[in-house]
């Protein structure tokens, strides 16, 4: 299957690039979309590293990148198959200072639509295929494997946090029984227990499908997506010159959570308790927030309805 993804809110790369001369990291390689974007705007001294722990990603972004190239494309290209939680085991790899070395940094977090639209991923419940779900086929953690082998209490947790399910008590239960007569080995088997633990008025009555909530959180707990998401961004801001920044796009409020409250307190400067009367704890702040999230525009949306969700955050290296 030919990979394809449409990059949502292209202006955060373009915006990204304030040194043509500068080294920029896609944290998120993805098709190469953004990247792209980024490489056009870089001289020949420029230098792009992308990162994804997608093989099928990096094939086709160098597929993409190389067309680019052959158009006149300039900048130095490092693509890295690995995950952006090593970033500065990355850096270090390719010759680069953990702190102070790249101009810009870009994480479009997620799931793309190549991942979902490949049937065998497992990533969709709409339609039938082996549960897998790992962004990462190297790795051995897969959906199957949290649905057969995580208890009862472990599996709600993740529907209540990562999918924010109403029902996820239920739903887990039933999932716990089922496995007891034939572990699940399909997206089908997950999506019918699911319809089943739901109650027929709630599925009337609730938008989008019910499966939905369900399996954001168990793609969130196959690859870590939250647990990496912290460290990552933090690492990010470290490796950044003065004057650089970061961007990131984010789909659902969990992750962005968790990246607005990063960026504020990144942000923040005396840290010290209000009773003090002067500061005594010298907290200097690392980043300026540049302004408040961007969602897409409507025509954006309107080519591309995966967009919606998206927000854009930024900040700048002080």
């Amino acid at each position: 299957m030919e990979f394809h993804h449409v990059s949502v809110l292209p202006e955060a790369a373009e915006l990204l690039v304030t040194d043509p001369d500068g080294i920029y990291v896609d944290c998120t390689l993805g098709g190469g979309g953004h990247s792209g974007r980024i490489a056009a705007r870089l001289s020949a001294k420029g230098r792009l590293i992308g990162i994804d722990q997608d093989e099928e990603a990096i094939e086709a972004a160098g597929k993409h990148l190389n067309e680019l190239k052959e158009q006149g494309a300039a900048c130095r290209i490092n693509l890295v198959h690995d995950n952006f939680s090593r970033l500065p085991e990355i850096l270090r790899g390719l010759g680069l200072a953990e702190a102070g070395s790249i101009d810009g940094a870009l994480f479009d977090l997620g799931v793309s639509s190549h991942q979902l639209d490949t049937v065998e991923r497992g990533f969709s419940y709409m339609r039938d295929a082996a549960l897998d779900m790992r962004m990462d086929p190297r790795q051995k953690l897969s959906a199957a494997v949290i649905l057969n082998g995580w208890n009862e209490e472990e599996l709600g947790r993740i529907f209540r946090e990562y999918g924010e399910e109403r029902w996820w008590k239920r739903i887990a239960g039933f999932i716990v029984a089922r496995r007891k007569e034939k572990p699940f080995e399909t997206t089908g088997e997950l999506v019918d227990i699911i319809e089943r633990a739901v109650p027929k008025g709630v599925r009337r009555e609730q938008k989008g499908h019910p499966a939905k909530r369900i399996f954001q959180a168990v793609r969130i707990a196959v690859n870590d997506e939250l647990g990496i998401l912290r460290g990552a961004l933090e690492a990010a801001v470290r490796a950044l010159k003065p004057g650089g920044e970061i961007a990131v796009i984010t789909f659902h409020s969990l992750e962005d959570r968790i990246v607005k409250e990063t960026l504020r307190d990144l942000a923040k400067g005396c840290i010290c308790p209000p009773s003090l009367p002067v500061c005594t704890c010298g907290h200097k702040p690392e980043v300026k927030l540049l302004g408040k999230a961007t969602p897409p525009g409507i025509e954006e949306i309107e080519a591309n309805p995966r967009a919606a969700s998206a927000k854009l955050r930024r900040a700048k290296k002080l």
